[in-house]
C-alpha cells in the first residue's frame, strides 16, 4: 500500500514539473510574440503581456499578506497603455471610469496600482500634464490664457490659473512674462528649454 502511494506521489510531482515546464515555456511565446509586435499601442500586445503575466502569477504565486503589505503596481504595458491615453486626450474630458476599462481594473484597485506606479493620484497626474502642456503653450504662442485653458482641457481660466499656482507658485500670466524675459536675455529657444519648478505636487483643484 505505502510502495502504491509513494509511486503515486512521485507521479504527480513529475506532472506538476512538467507542467511548470510547459508554463514556462507558454509564457515565453507570448513575451516573444508580444516583443516582435511593432505598434506598441497595438490591443494584442496588452493582452498577450496580460497571458503572460497571469500565467506567471500561477506559477509564482504570492501570499495574500505579501500582495497586501507591499502593494501592487500597474504592469509596464498597463502604465504604457494609460500613459499613453491620458496624453492622447489630454485637451478632453477623462475620468478615472475610463482608465480602469483600459487596463479591465476596478476603480478602487486602479487607483492604487496608479499612485504607486506614478506617485500620485490619477487625478494629479492628469492636472500636472495639462500644466505642463499648458507651459508650452504659454511660451510658444502668443494666445491668450483663457483660450490656452481650454485647449488643455482645464474647464476655464480660473481652473487654470489656480491649479497652476498651486503646482508651480505663480500665476501663469507672471510666470509666462518671468520665463520670457529670461529667454530674451539668453537666447535661448524657449520650447526646448523651459521648466517648471514643482511645488512638491500640492494637492490641485477639483474640475
Amino acid at each position: 500500500m505505502e510502495t502504491h502511494l509513494e509511486d503515486y506521489l512521485a507521479v504527480s510531482k513529475l506532472g506538476a514539473t512538467r507542467s511548470r515546464e510547459w508554463m514556462h515555456r507558454v509564457m515565453r511565446i507570448l513575451e516573444a510574440v508580444a516583443g516582435q509586435l511593432r505598434d506598441l499601442r497595438h490591443p494584442a500586445q496588452g493582452q498577450l503581456l496580460e497571458a503572460a503575466s497571469l500565467l506567471r502569477q500561477q506559477i509564482n504565486p504570492l501570499p495574500a499578506r505579501e500582495i497586501s503589505d507591499r502593494g501592487v503596481r500597474l504592469q509596464p504595458w498597463q502604465a504604457r497603455k494609460v500613459h499613453d491615453y491620458i496624453d492622447a486626450h489630454i485637451t478632453g474630458p477623462l475620468r478615472v471610469a475610463d482608465l480602469c476599462a483600459l487596463v479591465q481594473r476596478s476603480e478602487a484597485y486602479f487607483s492604487r496600482s496608479f499612485k504607486r506606479t506614478f506617485g500620485e493620484s490619477p487625478h494629479s497626474f492628469v492636472i500636472r500634464r495639462r500644466v505642463e502642456l499648458a507651459a508650452r503653450c504659454m511660451l510658444t504662442t502668443d494666445a491668450p490664457l483663457s483660450d490656452i485653458a481650454l485647449r488643455c482641457g482645464f474647464a476655464d481660466q480660473s481652473h487654470f490659473c489656480t491649479n497652476f499656482r498651486r503646482a508651480v507658485g505663480q500665476t501663469p500670466a507672471a510666470w509666462r512674462r518671468a520665463q520670457r524675459l529670461q529667454h530674451d536675455e539668453n537666447t535661448t529657444p524657449p520650447v526646448e528649454h523651459f521648466a517648471i519648478s514643482w511645488r512638491n505636487r500640492a494637492p490641485v483643484a477639483a474640475a
